[in-house]
């Protein structure tokens, strides 16, 4: 089998030949890798993994001046403002990489600001060039996948910000049917996009749990984001049939799981060990549901030896049996207090793993 054969056959709970490999490193984490292997590559071509990402569509991107102007706080030196607008503040040293985010709209007081606000133009955008991004992708012998994480609900409260976005919508205010309505008329369209352009995978996500709770009520979420979420597979579904369609939510989301199937997603990540049972998650679902992810990184990853690495790989991707439907990797990107030779530990699991 090629990358491309072996991981698709693997999501389709069709049987594997090889355990891929896939993983995240943060900055420093990277610099380790660049220090101790003294490759040229990409991680992920080092090591092999089995998909690359197809880009997204091309459009001319608001003024930065104009997102400015939604927030009435002088925004740090070094602050990025992306597509959407959202304003990610540099942190202290000791946050590392990570930002402190900003919502625009989070002062929104009326439908009419919120109607007029400069959102990201994927309704014009150029997408011609995906077909033959995704045309190479699989002549090198990798499966293609389209990037459309933050898919409805991340985007939208990193927008308007989460307690006001939760308001919005226990109140059923119409700013709330708005926002979700135009993220997903343009999530649909990049969807669309990237199944005419032949990939096989969609990488979908949102997160909805917390570490020991869902993040909203079972009736809140299905009364407003899964029928959106639906909206969106269904359309992609309808271009390409047979695409896969992978969703992303950290923290614990069992009572959420019969929604996804419902609307139509085909793996779930990252399965926190943390927060929900690999092997409980697998005898009620496996039949209809694969995996990706199930290595702690609150836990085996960072405070773990390379040997319980090792165990966690083995019991994980034996639980999942020769069929496949697991894709065992560490659940979330790899940060700077994670030892290489977990790193190292986790990669040769996998190799070695028959």
């Amino acid at each position: 089998m090629t990358k491309r054969e072996n991981i698709l056959s693997l999501y389709r709970r069709t049987g594997y030949e090889k355990a891929p490999i896939e993983f995240g490193l943060c900055p420093l984490l990277d610099e380790i890798y660049k220090s101790k292997i003294g490759s040229a590559l990409h991680y992920s071509e080092h090591y092999g993994f089995s998909s690359k990402g197809v880009s997204d569509g091309k459009f001319t991107l608001t003024d930065e001046k104009i997102f400015r102007g939604y927030y009435d706080v002088e925004l740090k030196p070094g602050t990025s403002i992306d597509s959407w607008g959202v304003a990610h503040e540099p942190g202290s040293e000791a946050a590392k990489h990570m930002t402190y985010m900003r919502h625009p709209l989070e002062k929104c007081d009326s439908l009419q600001m919120m109607q007029e606000y400069p959102f990201p133009d994927f309704m014009n955008a150029s997408y011609t060039h995906q077909k033959a991004e995704a045309d190479a992708i699989h002549a090198a012998g990798f499966a293609s996948v389209g990037g459309m994480q933050t898919t409805i609900w991340e985007t939208a409260w990193y927008i308007r910000g989460m307690e006001e976005l939760m308001m919005d919508m226990m109140t059923e205010d119409v700013k709330a049917e708005f926002l979700f309505d135009k993220i997903t008329e343009l999530a649909v369209k990049r969807a669309v996009s990237y199944a005419e352009a032949g990939c096989d995978m969609l990488y979908f996500g949102d997160d909805i749990g917390m570490q020991q709770s869902i993040m909203m009520s079972e009736s809140l979420y299905c009364d407003w984001l899964k029928p959106r979420l639906k909206k969106v597979v269904d359309a992609a579904r309808a271009v390409k049939p047979d695409i896969l369609i992978l969703y992303h939510s950290c923290g614990f989301i069992t009572p959420f799981i019969p929604h996804l199937i419902d609307a139509g997603i085909d793996v779930l990540n990252p399965v926190q060990p943390e927060c929900m049972d690999f092997a409980v998650l697998h005898e009620l679902y496996g039949d209809r549901l694969s995996f990706n992810g199930t290595i702690g990184t609150q836990t085996t990853m960072p405070h773990g030896s390379p040997d319980d690495v090792r165990r966690e790989v083995f019991k994980n991707l034996e639980i999942a049996g020769d069929k496949g439907g697991l894709l065992c990797c560490p659940t979330h990107l790899l940060e700077p207090e994670v030892p290489w030779e977990n790193v190292e530990a986790y990669v040769k699991a996998c190799a070695d793993f028959k």
